[in-house]
């Protein structure tokens, strides 16, 4: 299959194809009035280790002054609150509310619904395939550069 234009930029399949899956997504947690980023917060937070701003920023993809936004809304919810690092009692963390638990566990149910429906479109292995891939493909990129080795197809070993 040839691809020009813009469907031959993996940069844009990718994006396009984020765009597809938020959409599912977010009608999915709207149901219980949060967006797809604070599904994301609550998501990170659930480990119940509590997490600075600068490595939760990180963690759920969002830039940390539209963060500090999203956190302040959902403190005002009740959902998360801040309290001290346990490793460091200097530092603020932001932590998971019991209420925020709460309506994690009942988002949960139509994020895994949303799941099932891109499986019974793409077919589970391949969707458990394109997962793989895509985090082998983060991971790849995340890794300080190191030069390629160059194919050699059909050659002698290197």
């Amino acid at each position: 299959m040839v691809t020009t234009g813009l469907g031959s930029s993996l940069a844009y399949l990718l994006s396009r194809a984020e765009r597809s899956v938020n959409r599912g997504l977010a009608a999915a947690v709207t149901a219980e009035g949060v967006t797809v980023e604070q599904w994301r917060i609550l998501r990170a937070l659930a480990d119940g280790r509590g997490h600075s701003m600068g490595d939760l920023a990180e963690a759920v993809l969002i830039p940390h002054p539209t963060l500090t936004k999203a956190i302040d809304r959902l403190i005002d919810r009740s959902l998360v609150y801040r309290g001290h690092d346990p490793a460091d009692r200097r530092k603020v963390a932001v932590f998971l509310a019991d209420r925020g638990g709460e309506l994690l566990a009942r988002v949960d149910g139509g994020v895994a619904g949303h799941h099932r429906l891109i499986e019974a479109a793409y077919g589970t292995e391949r969707t458990e395939r394109l997962m793989r891939d895509l985090e082998g493909l983060v991971t790849a990129l995340d890794q300080p550069s190191q030069p390629a080795a160059a194919p050699n197809p059909g050659g002698p070993p290197r």
